[in-house]
């Protein structure tokens, strides 16, 4: 029989991989745990539960990894090869929008210096910034993709310049909010966040993050989403919704629904002025949709009832292409979202904010306030606290502040104004080859990785 060393071994450390050695070791235990009480008879008998136990003492390896090995070898008579893959976040899961939005500033801070923004330079001005995390090129160019950002060959350099599509989105945007503006419409932004309820004193939130904001929960204790709504009129009083994290995540749009938020909007729109504007970003659950679109993925009969309970009408035969350009000849009339046409039958407007723009919405400088309030007064740790301090926060940012925080964000609405002037004035100065390259597919343009992005 072979000889087991019986003495405890170090625990195998908690998501490590266990080699093809170790489930061998635990087979080689559990044959002997078998083994012994064949030959002694006294031996007291140990169920399947009991032996998991034994054989994960003696081994160091958790009793749920002992009890896969010893399922699969009793069914298989092998072992399979540890699956050495993570499922690793990815750098667009590392990195959060307040991150995405420093970057894209960084590439207009370029135009705004009159110099042509290139990969090579993005990269050495992010990882030089220590407010910024540490990437890779590789890394950067899927956040630069995520921003919708793309390259313009110009002479040897590759310049980086916003996708055409994001672009008519923002400028439709500071157009329709200008206008808004000027027929002096009430304007009203809202936005959610979460506070950590184990953060406290400004020095702690400066050790835990040295741009002193609250961009990361640390994960150790619960945390709070927190929604409003505001105008320089200062919040919207009774505006306010806060509610503990079920799951404890790190983004607290993994907490928000579309049924919450619709419940809180239907609360909050008779607390605005009339002939309101609602300023909201893209979140999914502000964008739930009243009419569900066809797609190709639909069946061809599901596209035709749909068709005829619009009142269209199908000949047969008819192919799925056919159908769905009947569709698209329907989607601005039945393409809309749930929010935005209760906004409008109450005689209120909706505006969208364009993608990772958090800069254009006081509200992002309001929350600022509130968690700073948190932090230095936060001493108990204890939820119910919290929750009073969020609202003394929210209390404490009058309307003087609210004024002040939407001047800031005009400024940034006329740089974004004359960002695209800006750039069409250098590209036109630069011999211009006209040439897109998809950031993703980089590599497969016939022009060579020092030639994108030489300086």
């Amino acid at each position: 029989m072979e000889v087991v060393d019986e003495s405890v071994p170090t625990k195998n450390p908690s998501g490590k991989f266990i080699s093809i050695g170790q489930k061998k070791i635990i087979v080689s235990l559990y044959k002997d745990l078998l083994q012994k009480q064949l030959e002694n008879l006294n031996m007291p008998r140990l169920n399947f539960k009991q032996t998991i136990f034994e054989i994960s003492k003696s081994s160091g390896v958790g009793q749920r990894t002992v009890q896969t090995t010893l399922s699969q070898y009793k069914k298989h008579g092998t072992f399979s090869s540890p699956n050495m893959t993570k499922n690793r976040p990815t750098i667009l899961h590392k990195i959060d929008e307040s991150d995405k939005n420093a970057i894209r500033k960084k590439i207009h801070d370029f135009w705004r210096n009159h110099e042509i923004p290139t990969i090579t330079k993005m990269l050495t001005a992010i990882n030089d910034d220590q407010t910024l995390p540490n990437i890779k090129r590789s890394s950067l160019q899927k956040v630069l993709k995520d921003l919708q950002f793309e390259y313009v060959k110009k002479n040897r350099n590759s310049a980086l310049l916003e996708r055409e599509d994001l672009i008519t989105w923002r400028r439709s945007y500071l157009e329709k909010i200008r206008y808004y503006r000027m027929q002096n419409r009430p304007i009203y932004y809202l936005d959610e966040t979460w506070v950590d309820t184990t953060v406290n004193s400004s020095r702690e939130a400066f050790i835990q993050n040295p741009t002193t904001k609250q961009k990361e929960a640390s994960g150790k204790g619960k945390f709070l989403t927190v929604l409003h709504i505001g105008s320089t009129d200062g919040f919207v009083p009774g505006g306010l919704l806060c509610f503990e994290s079920k799951t404890n995540l790190t983004d607290y749009h993994n907490e928000m629904n579309g049924d919450i938020f619709y419940e809180w909007f239907v609360r909050i729109l008779p607390l605005l002025k009339e002939n309101a504007v609602i300023v909201m970003d893209n979140a999914s659950y502000h964008s739930v949709k009243k009419c569900q679109m066809p797609t190709i993925s639909w069946k061809k009969q599901n596209i035709i009832d749909w068709l005829e309970s619009k009142g269209e009408i199908v000949t047969h035969p008819v192919v799925k292409n056919d159908l769905l350009k009947k569709v698209r000849k329907l989607k601005k009339q039945f393409d809309k979202y749930v929010i935005d046409e209760y906004a409008k039958d109450n005689q209120k407007l909706v505006l969208r904010l364009p993608p990772y723009h958090c800069e254009l919405n006081p509200i992002e400088l309001a929350w600022d306030s509130v968690k700073s309030y948190v932090r230095m007064h936060n001493t108990t740790f204890k939820l119910k606290d919290v929750l009073e301090l969020i609202k003394k926060g929210v209390e404490n940012v009058t309307s003087e502040m609210w004024t002040k925080f939407v001047r800031h964000v005009i400024k940034e609405e006329d740089k974004f104004w004359n960002i695209e002037n800006l750039t069409d004035e250098i590209l036109d100065k630069e011999p211009n080859e006209g040439v897109h390259y998809n950031i993703h597919k980089r590599e497969t343009c016939d022009t060579s990785s020092s030639d994108l992005d030489s300086d």
